[in-house]
């Protein structure tokens, strides 16, 4: 079986099949036999795991997946890669490729069917246009789920991990930070990829908390005002979310409930922890009951 993570073993197979790279899939193909070890050593992956794995292109991660794994499904969302991983992952019987958009697929079902409703692992190296709304898909649906392992835009693994004040601090960084613990495990380099990105990436770990850090008595609601606050980020907390359309929110209450927390009227968003998001809306919400 030759290791894809060698790159002449990787151009071998796509000219063998003369695969054309589709740019509206975000088609980058990792090549790089350190970073993948990096990638199965930061997820953990060990022989009684149940892995599901996102956009496994020809195969390249799932071979590694499949040497430690119990079992990996691998879901693909375009069909001429289909052929081409039946061929790489022929010598493993302890994985299954789904020709299906991962955006559509039942993984509580999978989970449940697969590993008995125990959570799974999950690794991926996602195209950056669709890295957010697969993670947050994931998060939202709350299937059970142990952590994320995932390879993207350097940028946006930086957003996930900063802190309040800082300039990558925004609504991403809050969503991922309520249902999990991000850390920036690896930084890769365009030139790691076939074909090359014209941007750095980064392999972070999403470890889902056990339990809720934070407690919001509507998260929907939570979620509305974070949005609000960092789509103007100019403005202060009370314009940003008195003007924000779907809530409803005058600026004396909004100001009334940043009192009793203790904090400025004048403050921005960015200045604000998860712990205060989720009182804010807490305060926000019994008015709006």
């Amino acid at each position: 079986m030759a290791d894809l993570g060698k790159p002449q073993n990787t151009i071998a197979v796509l000219q063998k099949y003369n695969f054309n790279f589709q740019k509206k899939f975000g088609q980058n193909f990792l090549v790089d036999m350190r970073v993948l070890d990096k990638i199965i050593t930061a997820a953990e992956i060990t022989e009684t795991d149940f892995v599901l794995e996102i956009g496994p292109g020809i195969g390249t991660m799932t071979q590694y997946l499949c040497e430690h794994a119990r079992e990996v499904v691998a879901v693909e969302i375009d069909r001429n890669l289909i052929p081409i991983l039946a061929d790489t992952l022929g010598g493993y019987q302890n994985v299954e490729v789904l020709h299906d958009d991962i955006l559509k697929v039942d993984i509580g079902r999978l989970a449940q069917e697969r590993n008995q409703g125990n959570p799974i692992k999950v690794v991926a190296n996602l195209p950056y246009y669709i890295t957010t709304p697969i993670v947050m898909g994931l998060f939202e649906s709350h299937v059970p789920i142990e952590s994320i392992t995932i390879m993207v835009q350097k940028e946006v693994a930086e957003r996930m991990q900063a802190e309040p004040g800082t300039k990558d601090y925004g609504a991403l960084s809050l969503a991922v930070q309520y249902y999990a613990k991000p850390e920036v495990v690896a930084y890769v380099p365009p030139n790691c990829f076939i074909p090359r990105p014209k941007v750095g990436s980064a392999v972070v770990r999403l470890t889902k908390h056990r339990e809720k850090t934070v407690q919001a008595q509507d998260e929907g609601l939570m979620f509305q005002i974070i949005r609000a606050s960092f789509n103007q980020r100019r403005k202060t907390l009370v314009n940003g979310l008195h003007n924000a359309p779907g809530l409803a929110l005058g600026k004396e209450q909004v100001a009334s409930a940043l009192e009793k927390l203790g904090i400025s009227p004048n403050v921005r968003g960015e200045a604000l922890t998860l712990g205060q998001f989720a009182e804010l809306s807490n305060l926000l919400g019994k008015g709006k009951a």
